[in-house]
């Protein structure tokens, strides 16, 4: 008749044999988050190569504005990887500069892109003329708002950079931006990449 559950003493889970889970739980909620992303554009890209086989697929042209934004993209992940080497060494101004050059460059990618479909719109290049048009927006849009999604952390950081907190705790933000940002940079590498040779 005992109850087993009440004479053996509960533990935590994460307590057990005492050992911790030592990964941030924003880390892990960022891992996370990658890997489902990473899974959405998977399925998209998969779709592409599908619905290509298809004879009414027609290529759009290649606008040049892309080239600029691809480079865009890059000099703000560059910017957010010496922010976070200065974020590591101690050194605050760096980390600022970093950061805001980042989150600049990523502004003007978006900005950029935005051009990019006014410009094939005004083109007569609309997402329901062709299957190809409205894959490209939907690849380029859903990009684009992952990194807006970004930007939304980055303003964050730089609330916290302008209320002075320790350089200590800003090194978490700073690493969480600058992976969520080369990660970015990776999948439109990738979807860029089938745009322009596809």
């Amino acid at each position: 008749m005992q109850k087993p559950w009440v004479t053996v003493p509960a533990t935590p889970d994460n307590q057990i044999e005492g050992r911790e889970f030592s990964l941030p739980t924003v880390k892990l909620g960022l891992r996370v988050f990658l890997g489902v992303v990473t899974v959405l554009f998977t399925l998209l890209v998969i779709s592409y190569f599908g619905r290509m086989a298809y004879p009414d697929w027609r290529a759009l042209p290649e606008p040049w504005l892309l080239w600029l934004n691809t480079g865009l993209l890059i000099a703000s992940s560059v910017a957010f990887q010496v922010a976070l080497v200065a974020a590591r060494r101690g050194r605050l101004v760096s980390l600022r500069d970093g950061v805001l050059t980042g989150g600049f460059f990523a502004f003007f990618f978006l900005v950029g892109q935005f051009r990019v479909w006014q410009q094939l719109a005004a083109l007569g290049f609309f997402a329901e003329a062709n299957p190809a048009n409205a894959f490209f927006y939907v690849i380029t849009g859903l990009h684009a708002l992952h990194l807006l999604g970004g930007m939304v952390a980055w303003g964050r950081t730089i609330a916290k950079l302008w209320r002075g907190t320790q350089l200590a705790q800003m090194r978490l933000s700073v690493e969480l931006c600058t992976v969520y940002w080369h990660f970015l940079l990776l999948i439109w590498l990738a979807l860029f990449g089938l745009l322009i040779f596809t």
